[in-house]
């Protein structure tokens, strides 16, 4: 799977929008909305910020397994 596609069924699945996950990473919705979409790549402290905000590991927020692990 790809990240992007791991980044939209995080946020559905947590019932936020677009808008408030752009919040979360300070950044306009339309940017957001870029990284969802894989048309920009997401820098790796904004990785970081997600990971933080969903309670997963950074290799299951970038796809690399299926299985998600907890933070803490």
């Amino acid at each position: 799977m790809y990240y992007y596609q791991r980044l939209c069924d995080m946020r559905t699945d947590a019932d936020k929008t677009q808008e408030e996950i752009a919040a979360v990473l300070s950044m306009p919705r339309q940017q957001y909305c870029r990284y969802e979409t894989g048309a920009r790549e997401l820098p790796m402290h904004h990785f970081i910020t997600l990971a933080k905000y969903y309670n997963v590991s950074l290799d299951y927020l970038a796809g690399l397994v299926a299985t998600p692990k907890k933070l803490y």
